[in-house]
């Protein structure tokens, strides 16, 4: 009997024993083989490659070595940081697997006064200071087989929603022998910014971060505003809100379109950058106002009137206003913020895009009988009109627009894309200017010759046109900030999104533009939104009314105190009849006052009623519901219960 007790105790320890070794060689064969098996749960599937990623590093043709330093050992009193670096490890070791050995991952944790620290701060990252003064890295360098490196000095916590775009961006400028040139034609401050040329000289300027973005993925090469040709070197065209060109310049942008070239042009009935670009906010030296292309955009296909701005009631931009106090903030109907709604989700340039900030935007039309294809990627909603330019130029107040506005009931196209054959808007070469004209930044120059005249394109061009220049200003799209000594962009608009995924489509680069602003989804109120415009409406007209009320009262009771004693007043007081008319007054005064006040207050009244309902949804109906299913679901096991002890008896 000892025996088998012995035995039977021996046997469970062993098989305890046999159970512990289980389960550690389950752990870790599951940690190696599927250690890259993943479920993505999230909602924007941010743990997922998108396939533009899978493309990018499925094309690399030579090995590509991505540095990852990161300071674990200090960083895990950071919780923010250790969440995102495990981000960054998972999304690099995704790519490692999926770029078949191409990719090579090292992560590297730089302690203080090692090696590894000199390297990273050679390879030009940037450390956080913490309180205990030691220094926190966390950056990635890349390189390749030959001399190109791109870095991320610090991962920021404003660029996380841009992580996957980025280090995707990475990897195809090191898998790229050459970058492609973006040959670029404009009178805006793209390269020095707010100050324009003398304030980047004295430093006190930066460039646009659009432009820095471009800068990021391609050659630029700057075009004076007179020239014979395009250069031979440049794939894609630019041209953003330029001086008046001439005739031979014209012409030089229609052959290159003939030969296959593909543009980019951004003209504007009124650019608000370049009249506020300048020192002091003036205007920047040689601005130029409207900007068109004349007989280009005809043969194009496009009808555009530099005359005209667009305005749009229910896409208005809010603005600060500060002429009342009680409401600071108002729809300017001639700056837009135009939704995902209406851009065009099927086209690769605007797929991508939630919301673009536009300010004093033109419209185009397509020219009837064209050649070409007009396909509108922008537009405005049926709740808007057109302004002349000169109502515009005045400055008016954003009040004035709503209480004066008038839709169409018509949707203008802001930015269009033409496609198809095109013909030359040119008969043949026109006479060369002599000398560049009075106020021309440089005379022409002549390095590159026009070929011979082409009348009708090679093959079917490629075009897009946007009826603004305001879109390149950073305050309507982004929020910056300095950290560690660099500009870290926080976009507010997706106007990068729409610049760069054009310019890479036109390129014939599509494997990015599903990146950018990847998880950044706007998710505007939009019943608030709309209870808010209509009770602003309701407001601006009742407002006019009783403000018009008060003036009329006010004025009638001062000719009344101010006129001259009646003849049967007593010691020169006024007359028992015009004590009662200021009686009179004087209540409807006071009762305008309080009805105007009660305007004001009652603006915001159904947007509160409906925050009111949405609360009680949240706090007191939804666990009312619970409760009561729960109740239900206890009663009907009470009486199965009880009809089955029923039943047995």
């Amino acid at each position: 009997m000892l025996n088998q007790q012995i035995s039977r105790s021996a046997y469970r320890v062993i098989m305890l024993v046999l159970l512990a070794v289980l389960f550690l060689a389950v752990n870790l064969f599951s940690n190696i083989v599927f250690r890259s098996a993943r479920i993505d749960l999230t909602e924007n599937n941010l743990y997922t490659l998108s396939d533009g990623t899978v493309e990018v590093v499925s094309s690399i043709e030579e090995p590509i070595t991505l540095r990852f330093f990161y300071s674990e050992k200090l960083a895990n009193d950071y919780a923010r940081i250790r969440t995102y670096a495990s981000h960054v490890r998972d999304l690099l070791e995704e790519i490692r697997a999926r770029s078949n050995g191409n990719v090579r991952l090292e992560v590297i944790d730089p302690e203080a006064f090692s090696e590894e620290e000199d390297l990273a701060m050679s390879l030009g990252l940037k450390g956080a200071p913490t309180a205990s003064g030691d220094v926190i890295y966390f950056g990635l360098v890349g390189t390749n087989a030959v001399d190109g490196l791109e870095a991320v000095p610090f991962f920021t916590d404003e660029r996380e929603q841009y992580l996957e775009y980025d280090v995707a961006r990475m990897i195809q400028n090191l898998s790229r022998p050459t970058r492609p040139v973006l040959g670029i034609v404009t009178n805006l401050p793209l390269d020095t910014g707010v100050g324009g040329l003398m304030s980047a000289m004295r430093g006190e300027s930066l460039p646009f971060m659009i432009y820095e973005e471009l800068q990021n993925r391609f050659e630029i090469e700057f075009l004076e505003q007179q020239f014979q040709a395009v250069p031979a070197k440049v794939d894609v065209l630019m041209i953003a809100h330029p001086r008046p060109l001439d005739e031979p310049t014209l012409y030089a942008i229609d052959q290159f379109v003939m030969r296959g070239g593909h543009i980019l042009a951004f003209v504007d009935p009124h650019s608000e950058v370049s009249l506020t670009s300048g020192p002091n906010g003036e205007p920047i030296r040689g601005y130029t106002e409207a900007s068109d292309l004349g007989p280009l955009l005809k043969s194009w296909g496009i009808d555009y009137d530099p005359t005209k701005i667009v305005g749009d009631r229910k896409i208005a931009q809010r603005v600060r206003t500060g002429l009342d106090a009680r409401r600071q903030e108002s729809d300017y109907v001639i700056w837009l913020a135009v939704p995902r709604a209406n851009v065009d989700a099927e086209d690769l340039v605007t797929a991508d895009v939630s919301r673009l900030n536009l300010g004093t935007a033109g419209s185009l039309t397509p020219v009837k009988d064209a050649t070409t294809v007009f396909a509108p990627l922008v537009t405005t909603t049926e709740d808007s009109r057109l302004y002349d330019v000169d109502e515009v130029k005045a400055g008016p107040r954003p009040d004035d627009l709503l209480r004066d506005f008038s839709p169409t009931d018509e949707s203008y196209v802001i930015a269009a894309r033409v496609s198809g054959p095109v013909k030359s808007a040119f008969d043949g070469p026109p006479a060369e200017a002599p000398v560049a004209q009075e106020g021309a930044a440089s005379p022409r120059k002549s390095q590159e010759k026009a070929g011979p005249y082409i009348a009708q394109s090679e093959r079917d061009a490629n075009i897009i046109v946007f009826a603004d220049s305001d879109i390149f200003d950073d305050r309507f799209w982004v929020q910056t900030e300095s950290y560690l000594g660099e500009r870290v962009a926080q976009p507010i608009a997706d106007n990068a999104v729409f610049i760069m995924s054009a310019v890479d489509n036109l390129m014939g680069s599509n494997e990015l533009i599903s990146l950018r602003a990847r998880s950044k989804i706007d998710r505007p109120f939009v019943v608030v939104e709309d209870l808010r415009r209509a009770a602003e409406r309701r407001f601006l007209a009742e407002q006019e009314v009783l403000e018009k009320k008060i003036a009329v009262t006010e004025r009638s009771l001062t000719e009344l105190q101010t006129r001259g004693p009646g003849a049967d007043a007593a010691a020169g007081g006024p007359t028992s009849e015009e004590s009662a008319e200021i009686r009179q007054f004087r209540a409807e005064l006071l009762e305008s006052r309080k009805r105007l006040r009660d305007v004001q207050r009652d603006l915001r009244r159904d947007v509160e009623g409906l925050g009111a309902q949405l609360r009680f949804v949240n706090i007191a109906l939804v666990p009312i519901v619970l409760a009561i299913l729960a109740l239900g679901a206890a009663f009907l096991r009470y009486r199965r219960r009880k009809a089955r002890v029923e039943k047995g008896a």
